[in-house]
């Protein structure tokens, strides 16, 4: 079972690189990322978050279940939507579940990409998934939801986590 990298480590704080190869080991790896969100009840998860620094995520919310390899994510309704927003590599250190805090998103995104075969992934979304790909691309780029806090939020957080 992969494990859950959490902050402090300089993998989730590094861009990562596209997804060159489209061989065994990535379908491998997909299927690790599942089995890692799913032991955790997680809804998302990106690659450096079990210490890959590979651009793909997978996902598993709002009755919509997927993967993107190399996502590019495009903001379709830049209306930003204010909601309760946690992350499995932001965990309260004597709890162990996420620290949640709301977080401000696009309302509507699409998100292009490749699956796990190579052929394209396109999906437009609104709500909890339009959330979710934006929370994951950012974690591909380095970033976390804790950055998009302002900066007494954010200290608070990082005092629990």
């Amino acid at each position: 079972m992969r494990e859950i990298r959490i902050i402090g480590d300089p993998v989730l704080r590094t861009p990562a690189e596209p997804v060159a190869d489209f061989d065994r080991e990535l379908r491998k790896l997909i299927d690790e990322m599942f089995q890692a969100m799913y032991a955790v009840n997680g809804v998302g998860l990106a690659g450096p978050q079990i210490g890959v620094s590979r651009r793909l995520f997978v996902y598993d919310i709002a009755g919509r279940k997927g993967h993107v390899v190399n996502p590019v994510l495009t903001v379709d309704d830049d209306e930003e939507v204010l909601d309760e927003e946690g992350c499995l590599s932001v965990p309260d250190r004597r709890t162990g579940l996420p620290i949640y805090a709301p977080v401000a998103r696009a309302a509507g995104v699409t998100v292009e990409g490749l699956d796990r075969l190579q052929r394209p992934v396109r999906v437009t979304s609104r709500g909890s998934l339009a959330r979710c790909f934006q929370h994951e691309t950012e974690h591909l780029d380095g970033k976390l939801y804790v950055d998009r806090l302002p900066r007494n939020e954010a200290r608070s957080i990082m005092l629990r986590a």
